[in-house]
């Protein structure tokens, strides 16, 4: 039996039909990935410095997550093709868990911002895990069931 042809999925949220939440997704991810670099800076050099960065990378990291996630959750609400795939809602779950790791690894790290061992590095290292499981459905969605990309049938 021949696979069924894809169709593209476009997004509610889109500039000049390029969608927004696969654009401000990658700011957070970078954010909470170079979190992990700045932990391990500040256990190997001791420099406050690694500490207040990564108190900021956390908060950039978290904030600009949930903006990304609320686009995000806008499409998985609104658009029946995505509704439908339990991978979406999937990829809504992990995405919740992991902005809610580093919500928490934010708030940890502005109440004490060099207090780091072990919970901030332990919830450093689970976000990160999450980020890219996040991330491989999200890619998923895009490359294998046309979410937000445009698909020539021709």
């Amino acid at each position: 039996m021949a696979d069924k042809p894809i169709r593209t999925i476009n997004s509610r949220i889109a500039i000049f039909g390029h969608p927004m939440h696969p654009t401000l997704v990658h700011f957070p991810v970078a954010c909470l990935l170079l979190l992990v670099g700045s932990d391990a800076a500040y256990l190997y050099s001791g420099n406050a410095f690694w500490a207040k960065a990564s108190l900021w990378l956390a908060g950039i990291g978290a904030l600009s997550g949930w903006i990304a996630s609320t686009v995000g959750l806008i499409d998985l609400v609104t658009i029946r093709q995505i509704r439908r795939k339990l991978l979406g809602w999937c990829h809504a779950i992990v995405a919740v868990m992991m902005l809610s790791l580093a919500s928490l690894n934010w708030l940890w790290r502005f109440l004490d911002s060099a207090n780091l061992l072990p919970w901030a590095v332990a919830l450093t290292l689970l976000t990160a895990v999450l980020v890219g499981l996040t991330g491989a459905l999200g890619g998923t969605l895009v490359y294998e069931d046309a979410v937000g990309v445009e698909i020539d049938d021709k």
